[in-house]
């Protein structure tokens, strides 16, 4: 067997077998193919696409190139949520404490935010001791004791993965759905979930900018779970604007435990007892998604997410006291408002904006290496469908160190992010479709 055949094979529109794949992954695993071979396979890829099969197989063998995660020694049905990234987006912080009360055990490995997409690992940093590093026993038994860990993934998760996507990001061949599918669900897979709900965002700051597209990516994440025997659903969500009015690190956490507490804005709360429900549904804790989330809602009402959540903290080494008093949680020096230039109603707010503006800040990593700092950020005001006068304000600035070029770049860039229409805008959907093996309903 040769690379270049293979190559030529999908470049001509052929079906490669789960042998054929296995070879390329394993040989560029080992180092026996080399870049510019894998570079021209993504590119073949890139334009004909993979069938199901295809898909699937390539996801096993990127979640089988390094460590498997076997959570069997963990009670009852584990389920992963994962969200292909957006801004704002806090929902693991409310559902790993909401769900584990309800009785799902949530094993959850996380990751860091880059660019203008946050990450959970970073937000759960903002409680002071909190440690997202632990070994697999002390995960296991955290998991079987409290019913919840979120940690940060080993560093030999799908080593094929993390090496084809670094290529991926340097040859153009990144927007290639089978190829996304398969590196999200080959870390999913590596992590030992029995079930899997995925929040495909879709949107200004989302990584699908339609809804066709994203639709098309979680049918096909979805059909590799499927294909693995992963009972595998997929929710698509809003991300046209940012989801709730916090977007930083501590300001995310402080909205978590307000929607823990029943008090959060109402777009996160519904987001989360949708997701929510799917993962108490797949987990075996209700029979449909209309009790699921009158159980999700009764264990918010009573206080016992909460103190799931309290659990979780001090489990991992955090202040459990600054839950019960957010104040406490990284605070910013100062505070600039951005204000209204003109009266009407906010039409948009571009999601991917604000998440650059808020990294201008400090928030988030313009690379790998920047440092972030945990208090800054921005406090949005109004959303989609408020009405506003001029210089009414629009949303806060959060600042600490940044230069004074960015703070104003950033005002800027919050600035621009609002559109603001003279007529009354109707509110707009938070999920738009829900996509099982059965098939995608669209609400």
């Amino acid at each position: 067997m040769r690379a270049v055949d293979l190559i030529q094979k999908k470049r001509d529109g052929g079906e490669l077998s789960r042998e054929e794949i296995a070879f390329l992954i394993q040989g560029y695993s080992k180092g026996e193919i080399p870049d510019y071979q894998i570079s021209a396979w993504a590119m073949a890829v890139y334009f004909r696409g993979m069938n199901a099969r295809e898909t699937g197989d390539l996801t096993l063998e990127m979640a089988m190139s390094g460590d498997q995660v076997d959570l069997s020694p963990i009670a009852g049905i584990k389920v992963d949520k994962h969200s292909t990234g957006g801004v704002g987006d806090k929902t693991t912080v409310v559902l790993a404490p909401l769900v584990a009360a309800a009785g799902v055990p949530v094993a959850k490995m996380s990751g860091r935010g880059l660019g203008h997409t946050g990450g959970t690992l970073d937000k759960l940093e903002s409680i002071t001791g909190f440690s997202v590093e632990m070994d697999r026993e002390r995960f296991f038994t955290q998991v079987g004791e409290i019913g919840a860990a979120v940690i940060g993934q080993s560093g030999n998760i799908t080593p094929a993965d993390k090496k084809l996507y670094a290529l991926r990001d340097v040859t153009a061949t990144v927007e290639s759905i089978p190829l996304i599918a398969s590196s999200v669900m080959s870390k999913k897979i590596a992590a030992g979930a029995d079930a899997i709900v995925l929040d495909v965002k879709t949107g200004s700051g989302a990584f699908m900018k339609t809804l066709d597209d994203s639709i098309a990516l979680a049918q096909a994440m979805v059909d590799i779970g499927t294909h693995l025997g992963r009972n595998t659903v997929a929710v698509i969500s809003d991300m046209d604007q940012p989801l709730g009015f916090g977007i930083g690190n501590a300001l995310e956490i402080k909205e978590g435990i307000e929607t823990l507490n029943g008090h959060g804005p109402k777009d996160l709360q519904e987001v989360c007892l949708i997701l929510g429900s799917q993962m108490l549904v797949l987990g075996g804790k209700a029979k449909d998604e209309q009790e699921a989330r009158s159980i999700l809602l009764s264990h918010i009402n009573d206080g016992s997410a909460l103190d799931k959540f309290k659990q979780m903290v001090s489990a991992q080494g955090g202040d459990a006291t600054q839950i019960e008093s957010p104040d406490t949680l990284p605070t910013a020096r100062k505070f600039i408002e951005v204000k209204a230039a003109t009266a009407g109603y906010v039409e948009s707010i571009q999601a991917e904006e604000i998440g650059v503006a808020a990294m201008l800040l400090g928030a988030g990593r313009e690379t790998k290496e920047s440092v972030i700092d945990l208090a800054v950020g921005i406090q949005l005001a109004i959303k989609v469908g408020d009405a506003v006068a001029a210089g009414d304000t629009l949303a806060v600035l959060h600042v600490n160190d940044a230069s004074e070029s960015k703070v104003q770049e950033a005002e800027a860039k919050v600035l621009e992010a609002y559109r603001i229409s003279a007529q009354p805008v109707p509110p707009q959907p938070l999920v738009f479709a829900l996509v099982t093996k059965d098939g995608v309903t669209r609400y």
